[in-house]
């Protein structure tokens, strides 16, 4: 089963890299956004399987991001999975509390990214 996700990350190199770790390596369908803003409009007619959110980004962090797509009917159950070098417990906390499905630490690792996401959304 091929999976969709949308990747919002607005670092160029680690949005290259966790394109094709998700698409080569994990054989899912990805569309990449780089901002907040680019991530909303990329959404509009589109529920992908899962998302996949940079916490710290310019002009629309990822929290903020969360709350503008949890406001979209359509989008309400599908799976968020912020992605930060933050890693400290009550910060992950945090946004497991917002209703994440999960946080995956950067950096990550290329090999791993697509089955680390499968169980968090599981």
């Amino acid at each position: 089963m091929s999976f969709s996700a949308l990747l919002v990350e607005d670092d160029e190199d680690i949005r290259a890299v966790g394109e094709v770790a998700l698409e080569a390596v994990g054989g899912w369908k990805v569309r990449a956004a780089n901002s907040g803003f680019q991530a909303l409009d990329r959404l509009d007619g589109w529920v992908p399987d899962v998302i996949l959110l940079d916490v710290m980004m310019p002009g629309m962090d990822g929290v903020t991001c969360f709350h503008k797509i949890r406001e979209r009917p359509e989008l309400r159950d599908v799976p968020i999975v912020f992605l930060t070098a933050r890693v400290q417990s009550n910060e992950v906390a945090g946004y497991t509390a917002l209703g994440a499905a999960g946080v995956i630490h950067k950096p990550f690792d290329p090999m791993t990214l697509a089955s680390e996401v499968r169980e968090l959304i599981r």
